[in-house]
Formats: C-alpha cells, sequence, structure tokens
C-alpha cells in the first residue's frame, strides 16, 4: 500500500462518529485552518474528527514556476482552464486514499463524512464529492471553483446528486472572482447537485459569519 499523503488531524475530545476532511489553498498548508475548528463550536456530542492534508510542493506556472504546496498547478486564469486536469486527477487519488483509510480506520459509513475545501481544496471537494460512489453528509466548497466542469455531467455519480453541496464566497474576492464560484455553483446545480450558496462582504478569506454559518450546517449534515 502507497504511504498515505501527510496530514495532520484535530480529534474529538471522545469517540470518533464522523470526520471531516478540509483541503487547504495555494501555498497553504494543512496547518492553515486546523485553528478554525474550536471557532465552530460544535457539539461534542457530533464527535467530529478533522483532518487537514498538506498538498504536495510544486511549482506554480503563474507564479513563475515558483515551488508552493498546491493541489494541482495554474497555468492560466481562464476559468476553462484554470485548473490542470492532470494535477487534479492525481491529488484525487491520494485524497481518495486518505478518505478510504480513514472511514476505514473508525469504522465509519460515507453518511458521515464531509469533504470540504477552500480555493484550491474547493475545487479538489467539489472534484471528490462529485465522484462518490456513495452519499457522504456534505460537501462544502469555499471560494473555489469547479475543474472540468464541461465533464461534470458525465461523471457526477447518483450518489453525488443525494448530497447536499453548501458554496460559499466572497463577494470582493480578488484571486478567484466571486462569478466564478458562482457559475461553478450553477453548474453543478445543472448537473443535478443540491447546491446550496452564500456570499459574504469578504476578500478571499473566511469571516465570522461565515464560521457561525459553517457551523450550524454541519450539525444540520451531521445528524440527519
Amino acid at each position: 500500500m502507497a504511504e498515505l499523503i501527510s496530514h495532520i488531524d484535530v480529534n474529538p475530545k471522545g469517540e470518533v462518529k464522523a470526520l471531516v476532511i478540509w483541503m487547504h489553498g495555494l501555498g497553504d498548508s494543512g496547518h492553515g485552518f486546523a485553528p478554525l475548528v474550536p471557532e465552530l463550536n460544535l457539539a461534542e456530542a457530533l464527535g467530529v474528527k478533522f483532518v487537514f492534508p498538506h498538498a504536495p510542493v510544486q511549482p506554480i506556472t503563474i507564479n513563475n514556476g515558483l515551488p508552493m504546496r498546491a493541489w494541482y498547478d495554474i497555468a492560466s486564469f481562464d476559468f476553462n482552464q484554470r485548473a490542470d486536469e492532470k494535477g487534479v486527477l492525481e491529488s484525487a487519488e491520494k485524497l481518495q486514499a486518505l478518505i478510504d483509510e480513514q472511514l476505514e480506520h473508525y469504522k465509519l459509513t460515507p453518511d458521515k463524512l464531509v469533504i470540504a475545501g477552500f480555493s484550491q481544496g474547493a475545487v479538489m471537494a467539489y472534484h471528490l464529492g462529485c465522484r462518490q460512489k456513495q452519499p457522504v453528509a456534505g460537501i462544502l466548497a469555499l471560494s473555489g471553483y469547479l475543474s472540468m466542469a464541461d465533464k461534470l455531467k458525465t461523471e457526477v455519480t447518483e450518489a453525488a446528486k443525494q448530497t447536499p453541496v453548501l458554496a460559499m464566497h466572497g463577494l470582493q474576492d480578488e484571486i478567484v472572482p466571486c462569478r466564478l464560484g458562482k457559475l461553478s455553483a450553477e453548474r453543478a446545480k445543472e448537473a443535478g447537485l443540491d447546491v446550496s450558496w452564500k456570499d459574504y462582504p469578504m476578500q478571499h478569506n473566511v469571516c465570522a459569519e461565515q464560521v457561525a454559518d459553517i457551523s450550524d450546517w454541519l450539525h444540520t449534515v451531521l445528524t440527519q
């Protein structure tokens, strides 16, 4: 068995009853969103374990080849060419292996799994979530967009169509324009996904109101 992608864990105080796999954005690491967990104020009874994987370090074309942590290369700002398909698929395979291992280790069913991500991590959350073989508890896409959107209608699974999706974006996002996030949410809906959309008066970041909304949403999808 290949070595699992490196990650950090934030464990509940008691038994692990649910799992959130949360992917970071370009240039960040798994440590970036770990401090957010206490702010979510999730009920201890939910037993939620958070797993924050680290993307591999690789050169990024739009940053003059500067190496940084990334789930895929970005060669163009064009919506349809923004995400390197080969990189997305390679990262998806590694992340799926981590998901499968965690579910098996804790003897959890997919309906206790949330796949989440920010920016590039949201791209990966969309990609993975839309292709799950069994319905998961939810897909959370923060400040991201769809990769390979033209293939979604043929690759989306029936299981994914039963999974609630929450897409969130900043109206003043200067890195991933809000219109791309909105268009992605609309394309996902057209493919049959159950997508809810929320936007906030912020840039490419996370705000307090959004954190409260994420907490409410997690409570909902993990108690259904």
